[in-house]
């Protein structure tokens, strides 16, 4: 991908209010080959500080590289500054966001919203591009339209292609339509003729629908993408890496984690909050991390139950103590579990 090398075809996707620090480590540690951050304002960036409050969205641990910075923005010059300060705090991958569907961010010309206007979304591109260094990849993520007319079509194909021309590395492209945001299935033949179009020599990851390791291996089979980001499906769930990867490369799946590996996990996953965030902001974060990592127990709505009214870490630490012991067999995180999005949750 330009001048990173990605060992295997299997990322960890850009997650709003999840993709932080803590979440990609332990993507990477369990198979993750490439991770994005949480997708970030341009504007934000611009004016942000090295205040202890907001340090934290540029920080990266030196054991995740390579690593993307995703931004998202409305205005071209802002963009590139906003990239410039990416790539000056160590970003690997610069990524534009031209596929979030949340409300606020479309009323602000923001995300999906440019999928609407090639020509003001290229030159995004081509200023983000000569902004950063050469040596620094640009890429691309975007869904597959505006909504399902023809002029949407079309304006898909002159920015996918445009870009492309313009040096962007690698174009990530979700199945869905903005307009449908996170409602009805990802469309994995639109992949198929976005990859066919492209032809070989040009990357395209697909993206949509992957909540299981099989599901990531079919999405490649099927539609010949070079390979696919895990964004719903890798929330709590890092052990659907290790997963895919040994799908991947011939091997058996492997049996979903212990209860004893998933206490393992959340406890780690606390650890590096708080070296993040402090103790106060942790709860804030583990909270919502700990639901989602629920979903893997064997007594999934009984221990979610409990996880949702934690307030401190010796109160994790009880849960942990009085539902993952003794150690037992986990289970592969159900479908219907990871539900559909809320608003401002996630721009994937």
């Amino acid at each position: 991908m330009g001048g990173v090398r990605i060992t295997t075809p299997f990322f960890q996707a850009a997650l709003s209010g999840y993709s932080d620090l803590p979440m990609r480590v332990l993507a990477r540690r369990h198979g993750a080959s490439y991770a994005l951050c949480e997708v970030m304002l341009d504007q934000f960036l611009v004016q942000l500080t090295d205040r202890a409050k907001t340090r934290h969205f540029l920080e990266i641990a030196a054991e995740e590289h390579p690593v993307g910075g995703q931004l998202m923005g409305s205005e071209p010059t802002q963009f590139a500054a906003g990239a410039t300060r990416l790539a000056a705090a160590g970003f690997d991958v610069i990524d534009i966001n031209f596929g979030c569907p949340v409300k606020k961010v479309l009323g602000r010309c923001r995300g999906g919203y440019h999928l609407s206007q090639p020509k003001v979304a290229l030159e995004i591109v081509a200023r983000t591009r000569d902004a950063v260094p050469p040596s620094r990849p640009v890429t691309l993520k975007m869904r597959r339209g505006m909504d399902d007319s023809t002029e949407s079509r079309d304006n898909f194909f002159e920015i996918l292609e445009g870009a492309f021309a313009l040096g962007v590395a690698a174009i990530t492209v979700h199945g869905r339509t903005v307009k449908q945001r996170y409602v009805g299935p990802s469309r994995w033949e639109f992949l198929a003729e976005v990859k066919r179009h492209v032809g070989p020599d040009r990357l395209i990851f697909g993206s949509g629908d992957l909540f299981s390791a099989h599901d990531c291996i079919r999405m490649i089979e099927q539609t010949g993408v070079d390979g696919v980001t895990i964004a719903r499906g890798a929330i709590g769930n890092p052990w659907i890496f290790r997963q895919v990867d040994a799908l991947w490369r011939g091997q058996p799946l492997p049996e979903p984690p212990t209860l004893g590996e998933q206490a393992d996990v959340i406890r780690e996953h606390f650890r590096l909050c708080l070296e993040t965030y402090g103790e106060k902001r942790s709860m804030i974060m583990m909270r919502k991390f700990c639901i989602k990592y629920s979903a893997s127990h064997p007594d999934h709505q009984e221990v979610r139950a409990a996880l949702v009214r934690v307030a401190s870490q010796a109160e994790v630490e009880r849960v942990l103590q009085e539902h993952y012991q003794p150690d037992r067999p986990g289970r592969y995180v159900p479908r219907e579990v990871h539900g559909s999005m809320e608003e401002g949750e996630a721009c994937s």
